[in-house]
């Protein structure tokens, strides 16, 4: 199993091999190498090369040169690689040089870290010098460094612009230095070590255990949130749909008129309440609004927007007996996204930024409500407040009020394609309606395929209705096609051009008061000047009393008009 390649700016195993790859071979190298690590390049990653361009020289200055970078070291117990081992050398001069001790070397380890007192505790290079000389009879490690190039971590205020905090980074770098710590040999690490290796050969169960180290491990997603992206294809059989396996809606309405208690009725809910109305419903409820904690001096703040990012990540562990997921409401969700987004692009509107803000808030916010859309749970509910401030304008420039749901109008589109229905919750007095009704002032419809366009709100109800769907999906529900039209029915569409009276063809029914109007001339002219343009091909049709029963029906008063006109186009055609 392999996991997709992280395309995080900072991601530390990527940053680590580029200042590796920069004290080895040079500063161009190491960033060609970092720039085609990545799928795309952004402004972050600008920011990370520039760092790379003042910390590289630093570091390959720092160490001594003659050395040989990453020195293997293999044998049945142990395989790894020397950053760089460089021939040891006397303090003392001769002719003014240092000379070279045979067989003797230093060890130097690189880290991009400045954790200092944390590496210093590893037992790395003590395993390093102890193996080398192992397999290396004759040779010895005297001295053993690790070299610390420095990682400034400063980040983008929200009032600066990004030239200006590229200007801070640069200055934030010109006081850097990169510090060679050197470590004394200890064999207890060793021992430390083999222990460790015993013990994992031995262990038959391998429990989860968390710790800081997991953010360095790149099955960090599979692990925590269970993200598996390999693909399998399906069995090639057809699925019943006539069984009903998840019911995902999206519901709206005034205030009060019970979308909150509707949604608790169904089975086993889970709330994402946003606005703190769940006094009167018994179901449990996450609230997704900022968390503050107070860690000492420090006051620290979780944005609703990471609130519920998280509760959805904890959702897809599948840990629970939930059987249905409410979002109440789906419009303060929206809100907490456009306030974590202006916090991590540094604005305060989109308006800021409006070459990409307006899509980045969207697309963040509809990329993680389609992790929701998604959960493997029974029932996924939505409900959104009801607008009706914006008025429709018709044609005749009367207006109307809009009913829709309280999200912006594209978001909005977008969310009605991922759920079955959208319905509206009507109240008149004390009844209360579910409305599946959709025109050009009400929003609303979807994929099921039944009859009825309100039913009561009740969830059994809603329940009769899916099952109906699905069974009028999987029976076919498909009408009889219309049979093909014969005879002379293309040709006659052609014969008699269509008169401004004849293009508002509602229904036949329609029409027999317009052909019992007095006006004689009229269908016998429209022959004419159709013998006029084709009076060749008119002479090889057959007589009037050979035409179908199908164009006498669709062209009634068409059929005497013909037949006394006949005899003129014979004429004209002999001429």
């Amino acid at each position: 199993m392999t996991t997709i390649p992280a395309t995080e700016p900072d991601n530390p195993l990527i940053l680590g091999q580029t200042v590796h790859t920069g004290i080895e071979k040079s500063l161009e190298e190491a960033i060609r190498e970092y720039c085609f690590s990545f799928p795309i390049i952004t402004d972050e990653h600008i920011n990370e090369i520039i760092k790379f361009e003042t910390v590289i020289p630093l570091a390959r200055a720092a160490i001594p040169p003659g050395g040989k970078f990453e020195v293997e070291i293999k044998d049945d117990d142990f395989h790894g690689f020397i950053d760089y081992l460089v021939p040891a050398r006397t303090e003392q001069r001769l002719n003014g040089e240092n000379q070279e001790i045979p067989d003797v070397f230093d060890l130097y380890d690189f880290k991009y870290s400045n954790n200092v007192s944390g590496y210093k505790q590893s037992g790395q290079l003590h395993e390093y010098k102890y193996f080398f000389e192992r397999n290396n009879p004759g040779k010895k490690i005297r001295n053993m460094f690790f070299v610390f190039i420095p990682k400034v971590t400063i980040r983008q205020k929200k009032t600066e612009t990004l030239l200006e905090f590229r200007e801070r980074l640069k200055e934030a770098l010109s006081g850097v230095e990169v510090k060679i710590v050197q470590i004394g040999f200890n064999p207890e690490r060793v021992i430390e070590f083999l222990f460790g290796i015993k013990a994992v050969n031995e262990e038959t169960e391998f429990p989860q255990e968390k710790s800081y180290l997991c953010r360095y491990c790149e099955f960090q997603e599979y692990c925590e949130k269970g993200n598996d992206y390999m693909i399998k294809l399906p069995e090639n059989k057809r699925r019943n749909i006539e069984a009903v396996e998840k019911r995902v809606l999206w519901i709206y309405g005034v205030p009060f008129c019970g979308k909150t208690t509707f949604a608790n009725n169904f089975p086993d809910p889970l709330m994402l309440n946003t606005d703190g109305n769940i006094k009167f419903v018994d179901a449990p409820y996450i609230r997704i609004k900022d968390e503050v904690r107070v860690e000492g001096r420090q006051t620290k703040r979780t944005l609703a927007w990471d609130v519920f990012k998280d509760t959805i990540s904890e959702l897809e562990k599948k840990e629970n007996t939930f059987r249905t997921i409410v979002v109440d409401l789906l419009e303060d969700l929206y809100e907490h996204c456009r306030l974590y987004m202006y916090q991590q692009m540094g604005i305060t509107h989109e308006s800021d930024d409006s070459f990409r803000a307006w899509d980045k808030v969207r697309g963040e916010f509809l990329n993680t409500l389609k992790r929701l859309m998604n959960l493997d749970y029974e029932n996924i509910i939505l409900i959104s407040h009801e607008d009706t401030s914006k008025d429709i304008t018709r044609k005749g420039g009367d207006k109307i009020t809009a009913i829709k749901p309280n999200l912006q109008e594209k978001v909005a589109n977008k969310v009605a394609g991922m759920v079955d229905v959208v319905a509206r919750i009507v109240a008149d007095g004390e009844t209360r309606t579910f409305s599946f009704k959709s025109n050009e002032v009400i929003f609303g419809g979807g994929r099921l395929r039944v009859n009825a366009k309100d039913i009561p709100l009740d969830v059994k109800a809603l329940f009769a209705v899916y099952d109906e769907a699905n069974k009028n999906a999987a029976s076919g529900m498909a009408e009889p096609a219309a049979p093909a039209k014969t005879g002379r029915t293309g040709r006659k569409r052609t014969e008699t051009p269509a008169t401004p009276a004849d293009k508002p063809q509602d229904s036949p029914k329609e029409e027999q008061p317009t052909t019992d109007t007095p006006e004689p001339e009229s269908p016998q002219e429209a022959p004419e000047t159709a013998a006029e343009q084709q009076p060749e091909k008119e002479t090889e049709q057959p007589a009037p009393e050979a035409a179908t029963p199908a164009d006498g029906a669709m062209n009634p008063p068409e059929a005497p008009a013909e037949g006394e006109e006949k005899p003129r186009r014979k004429r004209k055609a002999r001429d």
